[in-house]
């Protein structure tokens, strides 16, 4: 199987990967040939996108009423690798690999208990207006908030 093209080296691309949120896949989540629906890659997305988030300081500031920006999926992309059955254990990786002006491009990988690629992902997040929907410029601590997250290439 071919690479995705926001992937130069598997074995590299996954070994920058710092931070991981747990996942177990739930009876609900399987289709009729009793794998993983692939609308549900996109909800483990979510949730480790949000924890990651949570975790760097950033979700607690969307949250605050003080605050006028939001975030916004602007795209999000799934390459599947490997089939993914109930209740396995799955690992859904989260880094930044860019951050721009008022977005950043996110990668995913999920990993099983052994440690093999089920699937890998990429999204941009952009950050916009409450009021104009307009994008939003990053503040200088949010800008180094998020690039200290960045692995070291």
């Amino acid at each position: 199987m071919a690479l995705p093209a926001y992937i130069e080296n598997l074995e590299t691309w996954t070994e920058e990967f710092a931070y991981f949120f747990p996942v177990n896949v739930r009876f609900s989540e399987t289709d009729a040939f009793g794998h993983l629906n692939n609308t549900n890659t996109f909800v483990y997305f979510e949730h480790g996108r949000i924890s990651f988030f949570k975790q760097i300081g950033l979700m607690q500031e969307w949250m605050s009423r003080e605050t006028n920006a939001i975030p916004v999926t602007a795209d999000l992309h799934c390459d599947y690798m490997k089939q993914v059955y109930f209740d396995e254990e799955l690992r859904i990786g989260v880094k930044l690999n860019r951050v721009g002006t008022s977005s950043m491009d996110i990668h995913y990988v999920a990993l099983n208990r052994k440690d093999e690629v089920c699937f890998t992902g990429r999204g941009t997040i952009v950050q916009v207006s409450k009021v104009t929907g307009k994008g939003e410029p990053w503040t200088e601590s949010e800008k180094e908030m998020l690039e200290a997250t960045m692995p070291q290439r």
